[in-house]
């Protein structure tokens, strides 16, 4: 019977072998490094791909387009949101939602002109939500901006849209924040299914209270309702989100004392002091922040010029002496914004804002990617989160984003270093800085384990840096694909927090030959059963994953299993599996790769998993129970591997996984009861 077994799986796989013969089974990346040295170019980039094949790419709506300046900052794509089989794409001049019901052709359903940035986006039913923050967003969506300082015409916070009729986005209120949305984050409550809440991070100036009463940017010991150091919680009743309301400010990053991050590379520092020279000779507004003298954007120059015309009463255009004002105090009003004072002689505070927040319902925890900190977040009441645990690195710049494994027991965090329009994957650039920070979990500790940045150096001219990932749904293993801007796309794997490594990617050239043209992938996310990318200057990408020596079309096809009905990365789901024998051969085949079962065992289980698919009704439950009860006694520390004549136990990792295939035959046998 062994026999028939083995004959069985082997002409099974020398079957599949014939009928796949170009699946690169090897778990050596192609060298030299296919990224290097790609040709630039708009649409037209030279492209490279190792384990992952592109499906589709979507080219941006001519309305989203500056076709004179492909890198026009008012143009840029953002994040993404899914529901059904619609994509949401942010950008800084409105909404996009494409049908990709056939992934191999995306359809620009309809667009939603609102200048705005970033309008990051997340759905809930037929709810939509877009974070703003931009002085010149105004609240009627217009083009024409918001010139003056104060202005009731200005948005900024959160705007929601009923998307009951797709085609046509409604808006159904706006509500008003006093630091505006860089960010938020949609948080469903397991014992609340009257509301849903949003989690919003600013990354602006506390607005003037003469804008948005109750608004102070004060630090805490002057005023107790001071903004800083807080985030805003909205809770949206879900019979009447027009009632939308900010509910709650907790103040999660109270009391964490400032911690120092690393210098800037040489040749960054060179090119800042060459640039703030230049601005200053032409009459523009320099500051120095983070040790760095940078220059400041027009935009925001105009915005406190305008506060200065009116602080003196006056109107119109502003003078040489407003700019004078302007230009004496200019370090001040940034140090305020950057470095708020320390109150008497305590140490210098920490971060005044986050930048993203991911939260886990199903576990109640949250992570926090706060500028200079890394929090972890008890969520059990969404209206008053609490920070349990908080973390710094120095090799860390700013804290931008934060993924769980699917148990909880690790988290990720992203650094965007440079802010993500800068290049920080050079040759030069250390692999430790803007990069991901893998830590452990275990209750209120997080321990650090180590970090992963995308092994290929990238151009001076490709921004390029850790940015937005998800988790590919392999049961078993922790797979993340993750956007790095013009650093293209890497999946990799974080199974071993100590040792990740990369399994896939997707490259392109630079956008320009010339010149830092900015694009590439600003999230890239795992959406049922394909990876679809927001590509800054280009449009929307899809791709599938490829079997390989890393992931097998088995894993490939479990990891399809799990739909969702909608999805927002940054409300993280408890991924699920149903009883499959797909999912059982996912395991088996992670256990041949790691020997964790001698290969004769993994013959043997594979072999009786075929008969029993074969059979039906109770001859197959007996079947299953039986492979069932044989692999929970193999579980338990019978010897399987001979090493030098002497038995060898399986690991505590195989050992799980072991008890993880047994737990899905026997969910497979009682499926047929």
């Amino acid at each position: 019977m062994r026999s028939t077994s083995l004959s069985l799986v082997i002409a099974t796989v020398v079957a599949a072998c014939a009928s796949s013969a170009k699946l690169d089974v090897s778990t050596t990346a192609p060298s030299p490094d296919r990224r290097v040295g790609l040709r630039a170019g708009w649409m037209n980039a030279a492209e490279a791909a190792w384990n992952l094949r592109q499906v589709a790419a979507a080219p941006k709506p001519a309305a989203f387009i500056n076709p004179n300046d492909p890198g026009d900052f008012g143009f840029l794509n953002s994040d993404l949101a899914f529901t059904g089989h619609y994509v949401f794409q942010g950008n800084f001049h409105g909404l996009q939602v494409w049908d990709i019901a056939q992934p191999s052709h995306p359809v620009l359903v309809t667009t939603y002109v609102c200048p705005e940035q970033q309008n990051d986006v997340s759905v809930y039913r037929n709810l939509l939500f877009a974070s703003g923050e931009d002085f010149n967003g105004r609240l009627d969506c217009g083009i024409g901006g918001v010139p003056d300082s104060v202005s009731k015409d200005r948005l900024r916070g959160i705007r929601i849209f009923d998307i009951s009729d797709i085609m046509h986005p409604k808006p159904v209120t706006s509500v008003q924040t006093c630091r505006g949305s860089h960010t938020h984050t949609v948080v469903t409550d397991p014992n609340d299914t009257a509301n849903i809440y949003v989690y919003v991070s600013g990354s602006s100036p506390v607005r003037s209270p003469t804008e948005l009463a109750g608004c102070s940017g004060l630090t805490p010991d002057q005023d107790p309702n001071s903004e800083l150091f807080r985030i805003e919680v909205i809770q949206v009743p879900l019979a009447h989100p027009d009632q939308a309301h900010v509910v709650s400010k907790p103040a999660i990053l109270a009391d964490l004392a400032h911690r120092e991050s690393h210098a800037e590379a040489p040749e960054d520092i060179a090119e800042a002091a060459r640039a703030a020279a230049e601005a200053r000779a032409k009459g523009g507004f320099t500051a120095t922040m983070f040790g760095l003298e940078r220059v400041l954007q027009p935009r925001f120059v105009g915005v406190l010029l305008d506060s200065i015309v009116k602080a003196r009463g006056g109107t119109g255009a502003p003078t040489a002496a407003d700019s004078a004002t302007l230009r004496a105090a200019v370090q001040g009003i940034m140090d305020r914004r950057v470095n708020p004072p320390a109150p008497g002689n305590a140490p210098r505070p920490g971060p005044v804002q986050c930048h993203d927040i991911t939260v886990y319902p199903a576990l109640g925890l949250a992570g926090g990617a706060c500028a200079g900190y890394g929090l972890l977040l008890d969520i059990h009441d969404p209206v008053h989160p609490r920070r349990i645990a908080a973390v710094a690195d120095s090799n860390f710049a700013f804290w931008h984003s934060a993924t769980f494994n699917n148990d909880g027991t690790k988290v990720l965090f992203t650094d965007e270093w440079g802010g993500g329009l800068q290049p920080k994957c050079r040759a030069t650039d250390r692999p430790e800085w803007g990069a991901d920070a893998i830590f452990s979990v275990t209750g209120s500790a997080m321990t650090f384990r180590s970090y992963y940045k995308i092994p290929a150096p990238q151009t001076s001219f490709e921004n390029c840096v850790a940015h937005n990932g998800s988790l590919v749904p392999v049961p078993g293993r922790d797979i993340m694909v993750q956007g790095w801007y013009q650093g293209g796309i890497s999946v990799f794997d974080w199974t071993d927090p100590a040792h990740p490594q990369e399994i896939a990617y997707f490259d392109r050239g630079p956008m320009d030959s010339t010149k830092l043209v900015g694009a590439g992938s600003w999230s890239a996310y795992w959406y049922n059963g394909y990876i679809v990318s927001s590509e800054i200057g280009r449009g929307l990408d899809v791709f599938e994953l490829l079997p390989s020596g890393w992931l097998s079309q088995n894993e490939i096809d479990a990891a399809k299993l799990v739909h969702f009905d909608y999805l927002n990365v940054q409300d993280q789901p408890k991924l699920t599996w149903p009883a499959s024998f797909v999912v059982a051969r996912a395991y088996l085949d992670q256990l041949a790769r790691s020997n964790g079962l001698t290969p004769d065992r993994v013959a043997a289980a594979r072999g009786a998993l075929a008969r029993a698919e074969r059979l039906s009704g109770q001859p197959r439950r007996d079947a299953l129970t039986q492979l069932a009860a044989q692999l929970s006694s193999d579980s338990k520390g019978a010897p399987r591997l001979v090493v030098d004549g002497k038995p060898v136990d399986l690991q505590a990792g195989d050992d799980a996984k072991v008890r993880s295939l047994a737990g899905m035959v026997t969910d497979l046998a009682n499926a047929g009861r």
